[in-house]
């Protein structure tokens, strides 16, 4: 395990666990697959894609873990109950911590198996990219659940609690 694969797991992690305390936020399944004015995605799409995109490329691509995405059912507007995507948050944990911290140098530094959008990237740029990207979605999920609930109330998002370094101030 590098420096770099143990922090990266930490956040990614960090963010998968607040997504999962977002979705249960929600006070009905209802509002999780609510679409406001001006948004295309609902909460429960959104969602499903953080986790269907990390056991995608951590799990499947760098894992060969057997998953099968459907991408296009990850945006699908059709409810799924909130405990399978809980469950599907859960497995893209597991994809992240079962891969990532096991990714050595040579393979960080070397192209990403496939290609992406027509471009070769290394796969320590791909990776950082997939937290990045899981971020990015993660604030839209929380302001997707504040708009469709009016509660401002907060799920600690990305705590600094959570980060591996994290000591109290004495």
């Amino acid at each position: 395990m590098t420096q770099f694969t143990e922090y990266l797991t930490a956040i990614m992690t960090r963010d998968l666990r607040t997504a999962r305390r977002e979705v249960e936020a929600y006070p009905d399944e209802a509002s999780l697959w609510t679409a406001p004015p001006g948004t295309t995605n609902t909460g429960g799409s959104l969602a499903r894609h953080m986790a269907g995109n990390l056991q995608h490329f951590f799990g499947a691509i760098l894992g060969s873990s057997g998953y099968v995405r459907d991408r296009e059912e990850e945006f699908s507007q059709q409810p799924v109950a909130r405990e399978v995507i809980l469950g599907e948050l859960d497995a893209a944990v597991t994809a992240v911590e079962s891969v990532l911290p096991g990714l050595r140098e040579e393979v960080l530094a070397a192209p990403f198996p496939i290609a992406l959008g027509g471009l070769r990237v290394t796969t320590q740029d791909f990776v950082l990219h997939l937290a990045a990207h899981l971020c990015y979605h993660l604030g839209q999920l929380d302001y997707h659940r504040r708009i469709v609930t009016g509660r401002s109330d907060t799920v600690s998002a990305q705590s600094m609690k959570e980060l591996r370094s994290a000591q109290p101030v004495e």
